[in-house]
């Protein structure tokens, strides 16, 4: 009983901190989704975006159009500074909501968003191009490092999906005054903390893979 009290507290204390700001920028919430159910959103949304990847391994999407070798790479570097852009990003909007600037954090979560979009896009065509490649020339423990991030990265970027829509589409249906009140904080820390890690890890096995060793298509 004491805990749920201090909780209580807590989170009275929290919006009080933010006082003015919180209840003006709750004011000009006209955009939120109010219809929208997060949990019902997110499972909506993580299947669609898992079919499109999945089905684009296999080959099933046709409209990719076939890409050159030279298209292939650049759209690895592209994807590359996308992606160390995001971390960027995302480091900055951990940082705002740790000082509690909540426009700043909100603007950031939502570029972060905007640019794993683009990401997607970039993959989903150099994937569908055919632009699967493999490490040439690492060896031993190299190569077992480098495999071993690769399916570390793959699997946070699995998990951090739904984690990420789920958190974007609490914040996108609630007034921010009544964030306090879900589980977008405790949520937000878990999918910030897997998205980080998968793209570092991202950007580590790209170095690899197009820079420090060669790689051939597969």
């Amino acid at each position: 009983m004491a805990t749920a009290i201090t909780v209580t507290k807590h989170k009275q204390n929290a919006k009080s901190r933010h006082g003015h700001n919180l209840d003006a920028m709750a004011t000009s919430t006209s955009y939120r989704v109010t219809w929208l159910d997060p949990l019902q959103g997110t499972i909506l949304l993580t299947a669609v975006a898992y079919l499109l990847v999945i089905a684009t391994f296999m080959d099933l999407i046709p409209w990719y159009p076939e890409l050159t070798r030279t298209s292939i790479d650049n759209l690895s570097h592209a994807i590359a500074v996308i992606n160390s852009i995001t971390v960027i990003v995302l480091l900055f909007g951990w940082y705002a909501i740790r000082h509690e600037r909540i426009r700043q954090h909100a603007t950031a979560m939502l570029t972060s968003v905007g640019l794993i979009l683009a990401f997607l896009v970039m993959y989903l065509i150099k994937i569908g191009g055919g632009g699967q490649k493999e490490i040439v020339g690492a060896e031993g423990l190299i190569l077992s490092a480098y495999l071993l991030m690769l399916a570390i990265h793959i699997l946070l970027s699995i998990v951090a999906v739904p984690l990420v829509i789920f958190v974007l589409l609490l914040a996108l249906s609630r007034p921010i005054s009544q964030l306090y009140e879900t589980n977008h904080a405790r949520v937000g820390r878990i999918a910030v903390t897997t998205w980080l890690l998968s793209l570092v890890l991202g950007v580590v096995t790209y170095l690899l893979l197009n820079h420090i060793y060669e790689a051939q298509l597969a």
